[in-house]
């Protein structure tokens, strides 16, 4: 197994080999959760990482012990580069995987192929045409459904996540996990969370609990099966008794997972994030291109990383829009 160098352990002894890259801030879809209706101010071209640059800093983690790189974005298949990224990354001794809205997933399949890249996780939070349109301001349902059953056909491990708003699209939990009765994919329900310019309220939250006691209600205890979780899992897996998939539950609210936290984020334009919740970042790119070593910058920043959340360790201080609202749009971050 691969020795992890000391710079990705924190001071509570947590290992980090788990890198998430955005390559691009810019998405075409627009949903409510994740970008603010007035849109966003855009990093200048000048100020993103190149294809190079993201390999540069991709390989540096990799050499002190990462061990998985997902793409995210924005919409990471809209950049025209994106398929020289793929082919650069799939040359390191990595697990690569991808997460995408599947928008225009069609015309990258056979690059996913040659770069042995088996894990694709696709953006679906209702499986209502019109509720897609209203949550994603933009008429691609059909076209996003159709990509999946595709990813399925070409062997694929497909994950669909839906981020569940209550009185929007909380009635289609059952409908979710129905999918799983013929389709070998894993849904996975995540809760609403708080970032910039999204109008979070924990009352528009759908916890935990509340989504296995509408599975209960739905189908009997029996036949409700607890899976195994992987190590580091920041899901809770379940499936229904006879179904060909499953589902889950990322409960990065009600019942957080930092404890065996193994992630960073690398923003679109150079910035290492330690948390998803935390507003504090580390510029790796400008480093990088002043020709200087990003290990210290590297270290340091996972040195810093709080115990919960970026610091908001209750409920109470996850409501104070002061602490939640310094944090980037979940675009800018990175899916």
């Amino acid at each position: 197994m691969k020795k992890v160098n000391p710079i990705l352990i924190d001071t509570y002894k947590r290992e980090h080999t788990y890198l998430r890259i955005s390559l691009t801030e810019r998405c075409n879809l627009r949903c409510t959760y994740c970008m603010p209706a007035e849109g966003i101010q855009l990093s200048p071209k000048s100020h993103i990482m190149s294809f190079d640059e993201i390999y540069t800093i991709a390989k540096t983690f990799v050499d002190h012990g990462v061990t998985k790189i997902r793409l995210t974005g924005g919409e990471p298949l809209v950049r025209k580069d994106a398929h020289i990224i793929l082919e650069k990354l799939a040359t390191l001794p990595v697990e690569l995987a991808l997460t995408t809205n599947a928008v225009n997933l069609e015309r990258h399949i056979e690059t996913l192929k040659n770069c042995h890249i088996k894990n694709i996780n696709v953006s679906l939070d209702s499986l209502n045409a019109e509720k897609f349109k209203e949550i994603t301001r933009r008429d691609y349902f059909d076209k996003v459904y159709n990509n999946i059953l595709s990813l399925v056909a070409e062997g694929f491990n497909v994950k669909i996540n839906a981020v569940l708003i209550k009185g929007f699209n909380d009635n289609e939990i059952i409908d979710f996990i129905e999918l799983t009765k013929t389709l070998p994919v894993t849904v996975r329900f995540i809760e609403f969370m708080p970032f910039d310019g999204n109008k979070w309220d924990i009352k528009k939250m759908v916890s935990l609990k509340e989504i296995l006691d509408i599975t209960t209600n739905s189908f009997s205890k029996e036949k409700l099966i607890r899976l195994d979780d992987a190590k580091n899992d920041t899901s809770k897996n379940y499936k229904i008794k006879g179904y060909k998939g499953s589902f889950a539950i990322i409960s990065s609210v009600t019942n957080p997972f930092c404890d065996s936290c193994n992630r960073l984020r690398l923003t679109a334009n150079g910035h290492l994030k330690n948390c998803l919740f935390s507003a504090e970042e580390s510029d790796l790119l400008t480093a990088l291109r002043a020709g200087k070593s990003i290990d210290t910058i590297i270290e340091k920043a996972i040195r810093l990383k709080a115990k919960m959340r970026g610091g908001m360790d209750t409920l109470e201080k996850l409501k104070t829009p002061d602490l939640h609202s310094k944090n980037r749009s979940m675009i800018t971050i990175g899916g």
